[in-house]
């Protein structure tokens, strides 16, 4: 309580002063001194800059890259804001900064950068999986997104693959025995091609639901029969022949080049 108490003093004390340097700033008469009361009204929100950054920290940005842009971004809500009896500097520049640092992300931050079209969709499909996924406390699937955003699930699929291509994995990452990806590849192949194909695949099968990924795995790395897959499952031979059939088939259909969207 105390804390909480000593910060919304600091803040208070914080507002206070940049409501007296900007009746300061409206009577300068000088480009000299309408600079350096700018200077010190940056200088004084400086906290609220570096605030605003720590909340888009673990994103694949350095932190001093984020301070510069909501710091650049504090200058030019400086310059922009009109003060009055009821509001804050900080309630107009809040939203600024947070502005500038989602379009450095958009715009900057993307090592293999997808259409704006993807980038947009992209966004609204992460909001709503992480809405149904809330509601239904369960992993929901490409379907259920396509099917609560009204758009194709191929496109839904497209979002979600090229969301990797904002931080893609490195081929000097290690794996579990400590050998890097790179290792893994063949020397006398096309090594750029089979790796887009693998990491294709496996973001493919990311999509896909729990049960559906343990079946691929009894049957392709365990190597068993369906016989015995069935068993594990308490279901017949056919049903799993399908559910084999399905998910190889879906996962082919994601694996498809996907058609551009509509304008």
């Amino acid at each position: 309580m105390a804390r909480g108490a000593a910060q919304a003093s600091t803040v208070a004390r914080r507002e206070a002063k940049t409501r007296e340097l900007f009746v300061t700033l409206a009577e300068a008469t000088t480009p000299e001194e309408r600079r350096r009361i700018t200077t010190e009204l940056v200088e004084l929100n400086l906290p609220l800059c570096d605030a605003l950054a720590s909340r888009y920290l673990g994103r694949g940005v350095d932190f001093d890259d984020l301070v510069q842009v909501a710091r650049t971004a504090l200058w030019v809500a400086i310059q922009r804001f009109h003060p009055d009896e009821s509001r804050s500097l900080a309630s107009y520049a809040v939203p600024t900064i947070t502005g500038e640092l989602k379009r450095y992300f958009r715009d900057h931050c993307w090592v293999v950068r997808p259409p704006r079209q993807i980038q947009d969709l992209g966004s609204l499909t992460s909001r709503t999986s992480e809405g149904l996924e809330q509601t239904s406390g369960r992993r929901v699937s490409v379907r259920e997104i396509g099917d609560a955003l009204g758009v194709d699930q191929k496109q839904v699929a497209e979002c979600i693959i090229a969301r990797a291509g904002y931080r893609p994995l490195s081929l000097d990452a290690t794996t579990g025995d400590a050998a890097s990806l790179g290792s893994f590849l063949a020397d006398d192949e096309d090594l750029a091609g089979e790796l887009t194909d693998r990491l294709a695949l496996r973001r493919a099968l990311a999509v896909l639901s729990e049960r559906d990924r343990q079946v691929l795995a009894w049957r392709f790395e365990e190597d068993c029969t369906q016989s015995e897959i069935a068993s594990r499952l308490g279901l017949s031979q056919m049903q799993v022949s399908r559910i084999i059939r399905r998910i190889l088939d879906n996962t082919r259909e994601l694996l498809e080049p996907a058609e551009p969207l509509a304008s």
